[in-house]
């Protein structure tokens, strides 16, 4: 059998962490910031760890972590 090939993509936008969960950039920081909150700017710095629904599809596209 071939090799499964990784998504490029998921590649570059997430991470596993030791314990083999998903981490990820928050959502909602590409634009409109205008619009936003500073509390919610401040809460959306750095990652987050995705929720396990999420994570499941996500770890499809990486099969070998």
């Amino acid at each position: 059998m071939p090799k499964m090939k990784t998504k490029s993509g998921v590649k570059k936008r997430f991470s596993l962490t030791a314990s083999g969960k998903v981490r990820g950039t928050q959502a909602g920081k590409q634009h409109g910031m205008i619009k936003r909150t500073n509390k919610q700017l401040r809460n959306q710095r750095g990652t987050t760890i995705l929720s396990e629904p999420d994570a499941k599809i996500i770890k499809k596209f990486l099969p070998y972590g």
